[in-house]
């Protein structure tokens, strides 16, 4: 299935946070009131991976017109997943990068991390920084992967007492 990237529109708070709590256990997951600060704060942006895949028009022998199925807006087409990242100066953050089940291992979560990386060239950040879960095996060898290091351990970091470990990524040459 194809997908597409949108930038979050505010009626997609709730979807995001269900699907936040699904993504991960109690303690590594957001509250409402933490995804809603990470999403409002400033130099922050959210993006949306939703099914690219083209509505099926009405059939004209069925009776029915256009104007009787008018076409779904994107906010409310099914959403894979998001990513949530910041830009701070030189250095950009993934914040959480969230992906339903049923579309792991589809490109969703390369679709949404090469789309973030690409905000945060724009915005000039030289590196990019995320937290992982130490037990997290799949995250690390996505990170990997996608050319991340990592560069230090944050002790207890989560609420529920788990370690990160502090992966890094250069985005722009040091020239």
């Amino acid at each position: 299935m194809p997908f597409t990237i949108r930038d979050f529109q505010p009626s997609d708070f709730e979807m995001l946070w269900r699907i936040d709590r699904q993504c991960f256990p109690p303690g590594i997951s957001y509250s409402r009131t933490e995804l809603k600060h990470y999403i409002r704060r400033r130099g922050s942006f959210t993006l949306l991976a939703v099914d690219a895949a083209p509505l099926e028009p009405a059939d004209p022998n069925s009776g029915n017109s256009k104007k009787d199925f008018p076409p779904i807006p994107s906010a409310k087409l099914p959403v894979a997943g998001f990513i949530v990242g910041e830009a701070d100066r030189a250095n950009g953050h993934i914040i959480t990068i969230d992906v339903i089940a049923a579309a792991r291992r589809s490109g969703v979560g390369s679709l949404l991390l090469c789309a973030a990386e690409d905000r945060l060239r724009q915005a000039q950040c030289k590196s990019v920084e995320l937290e992982t879960a130490v037990d997290n095996v799949s995250a690390l060898q996505f990170y990997k992967h996608h050319g991340y290091s990592v560069i230090k351990i944050f002790l207890r970091y989560y609420s529920n007492g788990v370690d990160a470990l502090v992966l890094q990524k250069i985005l722009l040459s040091l020239s």
